[in-house]
């Protein structure tokens, strides 16, 4: 891209005058004598191939594969790999405008993390790579990049071959030059983005769909139902759904009844969780960009330390001022989307989160 902008700065400086007249071929301005030297060579020309020189000795960034994984869950988390050249001075990387983290990167390959999006915005979303100054690299095979930059080059060639004579001058003999002639004038772009599409995950759908259909219909004949301590017991029976598999930590007996603290304890779960590196990754509030739908939400209404409350995020939003919202789904306080902030603002305390595998 720096070799794009570069070739069509140089032909800018060659190709108008201090006038800001807009050059034309030297076979169609008679001025071009004057402005020429003795050997009839543009005094501009050495400027130019000076310039295509220093661009060809960095041409800098350049993505020419297509993605490793070209469609992921809208929960995040997927990481995706790109091939290219200089990739080491990508600094940035945007899916569909949302940032992505960068998770390893040298001078052929790049590694990136795919953020999470509403669970309302699926389907394709560009992918953009840029460097420190938010310039994006060119997209494409090896060969299609080459072929833009010839183009480029050849396109500059031919703006050296210019007079820069008088407004008046150059006017004229503008009015004399073909339309088609004027097309070298604009530059062929390369491509600047990569497409990757959001689809629904089947573990995800299920939980959610689970929460979705019991939050205020309790599905008591799989399940107890605790009477006014419900949330993790409705939390745990999600989970199934998602296809977790039930072990000595963290299980319901259905023959007896008999369950583990983990199972109906908001604060049992959060320990077993904590002992579970394998399943989940604990954040805090600080830390909402990286929920997803599906994530485990707890609350501790009264900052004690312990956790009051155990909710499943329905559903999350990432706003364009930075901002993300989380709404989640529960029993006891049955509510199937419950704005996590209103939540706070009525029962104070704090929220914390368990990102799901």
């Amino acid at each position: 891209m720096r070799r794009w902008a570069a070739i069509t700065s140089a032909t800018a400086i060659v190709g108008v005058s201090a006038l800001g007249a807009v050059g034309v071929p030297k076979a169609q301005n008679p001025a071009y004598a004057d402005a020429s030297n003795e050997s009839g060579e543009h005094p501009m020309a050495p400027v130019a191939d000076e310039v295509r020189a220093a661009i060809a000795a960095d041409p800098g960034p350049a993505v020419t594969s297509g993605l490793s994984v070209a469609a992921v869950p809208f929960t995040g988390g997927a990481q995706v790999t790109v091939q290219g050249s200089q990739l080491d001075e990508i600094t940035q990387v945007t899916v569909g405008g949302a940032p992505a983290q960068i998770v390893a990167a040298d001078a052929t390959t790049l590694t990136f993390a795919v953020p999470a999006t509403s669970d309302t915005a699926l389907g394709d979303v560009p992918v953009v790579f840029a460097d420190e100054t938010g310039e994006p690299a060119p997209v494409g095979t090896p060969a299609e990049i080459a072929a833009t930059q010839q183009t480029s080059s050849v396109a500059s060639v031919d703006s050296a071959n210019v007079s820069t004579g008088s407004l008046a001058e150059i006017a004229a003999a503008s009015a004399q030059v073909p339309a088609e002639a004027s097309a070298t004038a604009v530059l062929p772009r390369p491509a600047t983005s990569l497409t990757l599409t959001y689809t629904t995950d089947p573990r995800i759908d299920a939980q959610v769909g689970y929460i979705l259909a019991h939050w205020s219909n309790y599905n008591a004949g799989q399940y107890p139902v605790i009477d006014g301590y419900d949330c993790a017991n409705f939390a745990s029976q999600s989970l199934i759904e998602r296809g977790w598999t039930m072990d000595g930590g963290w299980f319901y007996d259905a023959n007896t009844g008999a369950t583990s603290p983990s199972w109906t304890s908001s604060t049992a779960m959060r320990d077993w969780l904590y002992s579970r590196p394998d399943l989940a990754t604990a954040l805090d509030d600080s830390q909402r960009a990286q929920v997803k739908v599906g994530d485990i939400a707890q609350f501790d209404w009264d900052d004690s330390g312990d956790r009051d409350h155990t909710a499943i995020v329905t559903r999350v939003d990432h706003n364009p001022d930075g901002s993300t919202k989380v709404w989640v789904g529960s029993h006891t306080k049955d509510v199937d989307y419950w704005d996590v902030d209103v939540a706070l603002a009525s029962g104070g305390g704090s929220v914390y989160y368990f990102s799901l595998r």
